[in-house]
């Protein structure tokens, strides 16, 4: 569910505003940052929770138009070039203002101690971002396939060009996708906090499996990645009880089926 609350903001970038965005591992460690303070400062995991994804939605406001709507349309390896020195930026930003070391978000007290689960002893906050990551989905669905905003999105993923031509305000559609993607990137670091802990290179560490959903699942798709992440997520997990040796050799080996048999993903917005 973390690899969802990542992927599904980076893959709508992708598939709606073609923009190559390394930067969205750095952005999900900047709101573990934001809610780690807050909720040190108030006492409360919650505060840190609400204030995380609205500082990176002000975060995206600023990045995208100080860089990446000057970005747009450059060329690939520019963006990529672009938004990797960004990912440098942001760490030394983070060493400078919060240090080299490790540090810990305690969980809420409501969800802080093991539940029984079909027998199984579990841990209550796992649950929550399970439930999390499932009332998030469903909110997105909703949005992208029964209102207006939605019907825009999906339109502008299949065709830029005619959309605007249809009077849909591009420009504008891509602003609101590119923050709400930040959101999500900040939200996920927060809730993230309490289980990996808030370090500089979390973000770095998290990019690469999130870039592997997007590329499986299929760009700008809602059902991508889904599909994406409960892969990636059951393979990595399972992976490293049965086979240990064999599990990030898996990950890979089913992205590379992915690509050679379905080049766009499983279930790419596009045709």
């Amino acid at each position: 569910m973390l690899l969802f609350l990542l992927s599904i903001g980076l893959t709508v970038i992708f598939g709606l505003m073609h923009f190559v965005n390394l930067t969205h591992g750095s952005l999900y460690a900047l709101g573990a940052y934001f809610g780690y303070t807050v909720a040190r400062l108030t006492g409360s995991y919650w505060a840190g929770f609400i204030a995380a994804p609205l500082a990176l939605m002000v975060v995206g406001f600023f990045l995208y138009y100080g860089i990446i709507r000057r970005m747009r349309q450059a060329s690939a390896m520019n963006q990529v070039l672009i938004t990797f020195g960004l990912i440098f930026v942001f760490l030394d930003i983070f060493r400078i203002l919060w240090g080299d070391v490790a540090l810990g978000v305690e969980a809420p007290a409501l969800f802080s101690g093991p539940v029984e689960f079909l027998g199984i002893t579990y841990s209550a906050y796992r649950l929550f971002i399970i439930a999390l990551g499932l009332v998030v989905m469903a909110i997105l669905h909703l949005i992208l396939s029964r209102t207006q905003i939605g019907a825009m999105i999906r339109a502008g993923v299949d065709n830029e060009h005619m959309a605007a031509c249809l009077g849909i305000n591009v420009e504008r559609v891509f602003f609101s996708v590119f923050c709400i993607g930040c959101a999500l990137a900040g939200l996920a670091g927060m809730v993230a906090a309490p289980i990996l802990s808030v370090t500089p290179d979390m973000g770095i560490s998290i990019l690469i499996p999130t870039l592997i959903v997007v590329v499986i699942g299929g760009l700008g798709s809602l059902k991508g990645a889904i599909a994406g992440s409960l892969l990636v997520g059951f393979i990595q997990t399972f992976g490293a009880v049965v086979a240990p040796q064999l599990a990030a050799v898996l990950v890979y080996a089913m992205l590379a089926a992915v690509l050679i048999i379905r080049p766009a993903g499983l279930f790419p917005a596009r045709g």
